[in-house]
């Protein structure tokens, strides 16, 4: 829908979004990189109007036409937290590079994404272990097959699910310079 261009990795970012398929940890390692900035956490998921969490539920993936409202409204809310905090991360699968791209245009700055990595079999073994409100298992391989990895010109990090959410959070911030004052309480 948008054209865009992505930030390029080298531009700091007061908005920071974990990005990926369901279950590769998007609102636990935001949750811990928020709470070591002492950031606002905003998790996508909260912003789905009811008729996108209904159809997750019954096991119908999204359409693009169900994904750009409640992308637009993440991305507006996510602005609004920054305004008011100076940095806040989120949570959003935002598997499409025409997403990231939205995103950022929506927000009105730069957004880094953090790309959490994992394979298949990994994600599954996951997905199957836990209970969402509304996201369907079956789902998992449409996320798969929609994913577009972030490539080299976007502003993205990129870090691999296999370590626990802790240690990860801990490797994000450390990669955070620009953000380095948040972490004293303000």
């Amino acid at each position: 829908m948008s054209t865009a261009p992505s930030q390029p990795r080298s531009e700091p970012a007061r908005i920071i979004i974990a990005m990926g398929v369901s279950s590769s940890g998007k609102s636990a390692v935001g949750a811990a990189v928020a709470r070591r900035l002492h950031a606002p956490f905003l998790d996508g998921d909260a912003y789905h109007p009811a008729a996108n969490k209904q159809k997750m539920a019954s096991g119908i993936p999204l359409e693009d036409a169900d994904r750009w409202p409640w992308l637009e409204t993440l991305a507006k809310a996510l602005h609004e937290a920054a305004d008011k905090k100076g940095v806040v991360v989120g949570a959003c699968s935002a598997l499409k590079r025409s997403y990231r791209d939205f995103i950022t245009e929506k927000a009105g700055e730069p957004v880094l994404f953090l790309f959490l990595d994992g394979d298949f079999e990994t994600i599954k073994k996951r997905i199957e272990a836990r209970q969402h409100e509304f996201m369907n298992p079956d789902l998992l391989q449409s996320q798969f097959d929609t994913l577009e990895r972030p490539t080299e010109d976007e502003n993205v990090l990129t870090v691999g699910v296999d370590d626990p959410v802790e240690a990860t959070a801990t490797k994000v911030v450390k990669q955070l310079d620009h953000l380095k004052v948040f972490k004293r309480g303000q």
